[in-house]
């Protein structure tokens, strides 16, 4: 059983030690390996595998923003569980019950903005590609 600190975090610094080692070996391998050829069509911006149009200071739609705060508030909800996870035979029933209600609550969110449709990207897509159509034909 370690007693010192240096005993406790010893095998955390062996850990960080060798993802680092792993991760820099993966990046000088690459380096020393990998073909560097520069051509004009490498040299373009990628995205989403389509060619870019249009200006790239365009405003987002609101449906985007909304669907990175359903994601922040899932993200947040796990963050809740690893803690409950851990002391989960310590809290007993209650702690269960509790727990309960909170993904209860976070699952009925999840269900409102199933409904409302903030997760269907086709109906986004339907209502703006007339708009899209109206612009570029102008």
């Amino acid at each position: 059983m370690p007693v010192t600190y240096q005993e406790l975090y010893f095998p955390v610094l062996v850990q960080a030690a060798i993802a680092v080692a792993v991760a820099g070996g993966m990046i000088l391998g690459a380096y020393l390996i990998g073909r560097r050829v520069r051509n004009p069509i490498k040299d373009l911006p990628y995205e989403c595998g389509m060619e870019p149009v249009g200006n790239a200071r365009e405003r987002f739609s609101v449906h985007f923003y909304l669907v990175a705060m359903v994601f922040l508030l899932f993200d947040v909800e796990v963050v809740f569980l690893f803690p409950w996870v851990v002391v989960f035979r310590e809290l007993g029933w209650y702690g269960f019950l509790v727990m309960f209600l909170f993904v209860d609550l976070v699952l009925w969110g999840f269900y409102y903005v199933w409904k409302k449709g903030v997760l269907d990207w086709a109906a986004v897509r339907r209502a703006v590609e007339p708009a899209l159509a109206g612009r570029e034909a102008a």
